[in-house]
């Protein structure tokens, strides 16, 4: 697989990818093709060098006598990140370290998948970093954001869509999904908003009054 392109810093999306399940190479590569800056998690890069992909930064806590400086030899130039603070996750501190860089937004594959807990946070994480960085997780079944108080896009019919609150969510109203919200409230563990689709080809509006509602775009 090709590096990336070269393009003005911070144009388009970053690209961070974690260490769970590898998504297939097509959507990878459309990943790779504009970002500006390929952020790898440490205990992904092995795997990502087999697919000859140009890292810009390689992040984490570097425990469990990981060596990154034998990286920085074959991936030359490369910036490494220490980042030891174990009450953050690795995917916590890139978002961290973009932000700091002033990036506006990134792009995340490989943080599904493998072991559920991992999938749990990585999603759930995308909450508290929302107000500065957008955040879209992508894998090969869904693509996973957070959504503002008001959301609008075209989606063609029967395009599957499932909002899931973290925490309680009041005050949805949705436009052209098969199961209408109105006024509803969502809560993990209770009640989700999972499995719901477009009824017809056209705009999808959810508005949301009270809590942090994340929407995923589902695929089999």
């Amino acid at each position: 697989m090709s590096s990336h392109h070269i393009i003005k810093d911070d144009q388009e999306p970053a690209l961070i990818i974690a260490n769970g399940a590898a998504c297939n190479q097509e959507l990878l590569g459309q990943l790779l093709e504009w970002s500006p800056l390929v952020i790898v998690l440490d205990s992904a890069i092995s795997r990502v060098l087999e697919l000859g992909i140009k890292v810009d930064v390689l992040l984490g806590d570097f425990d469990r006598d990981f060596d990154p400086n034998y990286y920085r030899e074959i991936q030359y130039p490369l910036e490494i990140v220490n980042t030891p603070d174990q009450n953050k996750t690795d995917l916590e501190k890139a978002f961290d370290y973009l932000i700091e860089r002033n990036i506006p937004a990134v792009n995340v594959v490989w943080a599904t998948g493998k072991r559920a807990d991992h999938t749990i946070t990585n999603i759930t994480s995308v909450v508290k970093f929302s107000e500065k960085l957008k955040i879209v997780l992508f894998d090969d079944h869904s693509k996973i954001f957070h959504l503002p108080r008001k959301y609008e896009k075209w989606y063609p019919k029967n395009t599957v869509i499932s909002l899931i609150p973290i925490g309680a969510v009041h005050g949805i109203h949705s436009q052209n999904l098969f199961y209408p919200l109105q006024n509803d409230s969502l809560q993990i563990g209770y009640r989700s908003g999972s499995s719901n689709h477009v009824a017809e080809d056209g705009i999808v509006i959810i508005e949301h009054l009270e809590g942090d509602l994340i929407l995923m775009e589902c695929w089999d």
